[in-house]
């Protein structure tokens, strides 16, 4: 059963079937549909690993300027350069496929600021600065490991590669911050 069209244009007789015709429609919709999925959810992850960056970098240089060990603060400034490489990436990702980046919030900013003098405002030692950034990085991985698994066949391949890169640069900090406990 189908309701016929004919076209007699230019380029001669064409018969498409109404049935068709919606099914098309219907697939071009979900086409875009995924398509659009496809870019929120790389768009998701970018801006995901541009405020995790922006986080540990704004952190970090707090706790240089706390912190008097200059082993840890060695340590510190070789993390602040991982997390600006992933910053960058994920902000030169973005502007190549027309979005800006989505920093940290100035809420957020402040809170972060606070958060760090009240925890090191009582115990500014190596070992509490060491197990403060442990939780940080711990939380990093949990979000990594959710947004991975949350958007596993959503995401492109290259921006999937990327958090994956996160999610092992903060296992590694977390391994060798322990070295400071």
């Amino acid at each position: 059963m189908g309701v016929y069209w004919n076209n007699n244009g230019k380029n001669g007789n064409s018969t498409i079937d109404i049935e068709d015709s919606f099914i098309i429609s219907y697939v071009k919709k979900w086409i875009y549909s995924k398509g659009d999925t496809l870019m929120n959810a790389n768009v998701e992850f970018l801006n995901y690993v541009y405020q995790n960056s922006q986080m540990g970098i704004d952190t970090l240089e707090q706790l240089l300027e706390i912190t008097e060990d200059e082993k840890l603060q060695i340590y510190l400034e070789k993390q602040i350069e991982g997390y600006r490489k992933f910053h960058n990436e994920a902000r030169d990702i973005l502007n190549r496929s027309g979005y800006d980046e989505k920093g940290l919030g100035t809420f957020e900013k402040i809170r972060t600021y606070l958060m760090v003098n009240l925890q090191t405002m009582a115990d500014d030692s190596t070992s509490h600065i060491a197990k403060m950034l442990i939780q940080g990085s711990s939380m990093g991985i949990t979000e990594a490991v959710k947004k991975l698994h949350q958007y596993e066949n959503d995401v492109e391949k290259d921006i999937k590669k990327l958090m994956e890169r996160l999610q092992e640069f903060e296992e590694e900090n977390v391994e060798k911050l322990k070295d400071f406990l």
